[in-house]
């Protein structure tokens, strides 16, 4: 089955490989622009202070995202963090956020303040919260926003990737276009996307197209599968500003951070992150063509453009959910010989169960696959440093959950 998704496939990884060449020409662009050199690899510790390759580092990555500035940071513990800061940093009490894509991802309940208290979330701060429901197809509910900015609404967040929903992740025309709407209703509303997963995916980034504020992971896409932990914010550059004011403190911002010699990897995993991506996005189809021939429903489609590096399965029971998993565990490089068990996990309301044999502990720009206990037990698969290992994982996968039931 594998080797028959394999030539039919063949189309589609050519176009990927054109979309990664386009992609790093971009980056070769900026560290050509910028003019890179060893001396960027030094880094600095303590404070921070007067870091040449961060600063440097900074101006790329926002030529990059096409972004007036970008603040790259080992001390963004995740991508919910970089994001938190670009939500702290720039709302104040009596603001609003909507969210225009349905339910955020899990992690961003609390720091909404939809689940728990007294940790200090938005709504501690008075910082009040509405969301746009998809439509039942899960798409934008075009005509709702049409009409949906109000005078205190400070934000619009726009989640680019699915998450742990059933939908289509969201296209850089379609983030245009919600940028474009939202600015016709109130100029001065600062359209916010949530960049994880969706990096390098298309030939721009949310900024070329009007986004205000980007945030995300480097364990995820721009970190290229090498970057050991941190995150980054990006876009215009008094709200950069103010998210790496939370990040740090009010009157040290963006100057401070201290790069601790991991300057180097922060500039490769850059240069290697189109590359990355289109395996992760080869990866994609592969799944997605053998589990549709298995009878098992699989968001994107087969041969559908993708939109973001995660693949979604509907495995439809908790037996094969673990099952999965634990054959994507057995064929990791990290930790093959352990098993994954459904368990809480801080920031998620369901427990998880996840396969994250990968040299990044939690890095999901390498090939992970993970998913809540909840019906109706949908897998998503991330990330994937090369596509035959994909391949080979999946082997183990299909003996371990067969066919769709009836």
């Amino acid at each position: 089955m594998l080797q028959d998704a394999e030539q039919h496939l063949l189309p589609q990884f050519a176009a990927i490989d054109a979309q990664v060449k386009g992609n790093l020409q971009r980056v070769l662009s900026a560290f050509r622009q910028h003019q890179v050199g060893v001396h960027h690899f030094a880094g600095v510790s303590g404070y921070g202070h007067d870091d040449l390759g961060r600063q440097t580092l900074d101006r790329v990555f926002a030529e990059v995202m096409g972004a007036e500035a970008a603040a790259v940071r080992l001390q963004f513990v995740s991508g919910t963090h970089a994001i938190a800061c670009a939500l702290f940093g720039n709302l104040r009490p009596g603001d609003e956020l909507l969210a225009v894509a349905g339910a955020p991802y899990d992690t961003l309940e609390e720091v909404i303040g939809l689940r728990g208290s007294g940790q200090g979330s938005l709504a501690d701060f008075g910082i009040t919260y509405r969301q746009l429901e998809l439509t039942p197809e899960g798409t934008i509910d075009w005509a709702v926003l049409a009409t949906a900015i109000r005078p205190q609404t400070r934000m619009v967040l726009i989640q680019r990737s699915c998450g742990y929903s059933w939908r289509p992740s969201l296209t850089i025309a379609e983030i245009g276009k919600i940028v474009e709407q939202v600015k016709r209703q109130n100029p001065d509303t600062i359209c916010f996307v949530d960049n994880c997963y969706g990096e390098f995916i298309a030939d721009q980034e949310p900024p070329h197209v009007g986004a205000d504020l980007i945030a995300g992971s480097l364990i995820k896409n721009p970190g290229g599968t090498i970057v050991p932990t941190g995150g980054y914010v990006a876009g215009r550059a008094d709200l950069v500003e103010a998210a790496t004011c939370r990040l740090t403190a009010p009157g040290i911002g963006s100057s401070g951070g201290a790069t601790l010699d991991q300057n180097r990897l922060l500039f490769q995993g850059l240069f290697l992150a189109p590359q990355m991506v289109g395996e992760a996005v080869k990866g994609t189809h592969l799944m997605a063509y053998v589990f549709d021939k298995l009878g098992y429903p699989v968001q994107p489609r087969p041969f559908e453009p993708r939109r973001d590096v995660i693949q979604a399965i509907q495995l439809g029971s908790p037996a094969k959910l673990i099952a999965f998993c634990r054959a994507i565990q057995q064929h990791s490089p990290v930790g093959s010989y352990l098993d994954p068990v459904p368990a809480p996990m801080p920031g998620y309301d369901s427990q998880l169960v996840m396969a994250g044999g990968t040299f990044i502990d939690g890095s999901t720009a390498e090939f992970s696959a993970d998913g809540p206990l909840r019906e109706p037990y949908v897998v998503f698969c991330q990330g994937g440093t090369h596509w035959t290992h994909v391949a080979i994982a999946l082997e183990a996968a299909i003996t371990a959950v067969g066919a769709a039931d009836g």
